[in-house]
């Protein structure tokens, strides 16, 4: 199974799901990301929190969707945050669609200390997420439940 992560720019919220995703994910599920409009970088403040919380951030790139036209997503999973007026992008294809929305944190401003716990409480939400997303019976569940539980994990 392969989950794909979008967010506008796929350097920050995109990245950080992708990374923890196959940072707990069994063999056999992966996690990749891409964005709308990819900035072509990484957040280093992003790359910063997944080392200090152990996660690799080996072969993680921003990138557009382009990249898995011959090996398409089973799931797709966008992280924006539409209540702060940002437009999610857009997947066409058959892939199951989900929203975790998420604030940016890369937007967060103030001192260094919280910009820093701007950045642990997203990676927090995201495990949270992850951690109930691994713990469906992927295997046993139908499409509609599957989908109806993307759903609910999307609040937590």
């Amino acid at each position: 199974m392969k989950v794909l992560f979008m967010c506008t720019h796929n350097s920050c919220r995109s990245i950080l799901s992708e990374a923890l995703f196959n940072h707990l994910a069994p063999s056999g599920i992966e996690a990749v990301s891409s964005g709308s409009f990819p900035s072509g970088r990484v957040n280093a403040r992003a790359l910063q929190t997944l080392e200090a919380a152990g996660i690799s951030t080996q072969g993680l790139s921003s990138k557009s969707s382009d990249a898995f036209a011959g090996s398409p997503p089973d799931i797709v999973i966008t992280v924006c945050d539409r209540a702060a007026g940002e437009a999610c992008p857009v997947f066409f294809g058959p892939a199951l669609k989900a929203h975790w929305g998420l604030a940016d944190p890369s937007e967060a401003t103030g001192t260094e200390a919280q910009v820093k716990a701007a950045f642990e409480s997203t990676l927090a939400r995201i495990q949270a997420r992850v951690s109930a997303f691994l713990a469906l019976p992927l295997h046993t569940m139908s499409v509609d439940a599957l989908k109806t539980e993307l759903s609910r994990i999307g609040t937590l």
